[in-house]
């Protein structure tokens, strides 16, 4: 048997605009939430800082799980440019949830919040990112997101 480890790439934190709501569709609510130009990005592997024009799109489910697929990009402190997706879920108890819709401060270790990001790195010194499979950590705040994020080993 093999046992994956991981290795830590980075923090990456931003600003977030307002959720922009789409409402109540076939499969749930869904929502958009804007992320803000001039995150960072801190690690190891990669420092740089967030993008702006980037967005998570957000559906939450009957079940009130929350799928989260956010599409943005890293500058590297080198001037490279880093395609990210990021999906996954987020999900707690009913009152913990509640308590991130209206956007107070919660503890991140009172609900579920991990994604699954996928690079599209150019050649060169980034283009490992685009050979293995990476996994995530996040936090939520009321106006801002941290997210933690490791290679699969």
């Amino acid at each position: 048997m093999i046992k994956p480890e991981l290795e830590f790439v980075y923090e990456a934190g931003g600003e977030l605009d307002a959720p922009r709501e789409i409402g109540k569709v076939v499969d749930g609510t869904r929502r958009i939430i804007p992320i803000r130009d001039g995150g960072y990005v801190k690690g190891p592997l990669i420092s740089g800082k967030l993008m702006g024009n980037s967005a998570d799109w957000q559906l939450t489910r009957a079940d009130g799980v929350t799928v989260a697929d956010a599409m943005y990009a890293i500058e590297t402190d080198d001037g490279t440019l880093i395609q990210i997706r990021n999906k996954g879920l987020r999900h707690g108890p009913p009152e913990v949830m509640d308590r991130l819709r209206r956007g107070e401060d919660v503890d991140p270790g009172e609900y579920y919040f991990r994604t699954v990001p996928e690079f599209i790195a150019p050649e060169g010194p980034y283009d490992w990112l685009n050979k293995s499979i990476f996994v995530c950590a996040g936090a939520r705040y009321a106006s801002s997101i941290k997210l933690w994020v490791w290679r699969v080993t």
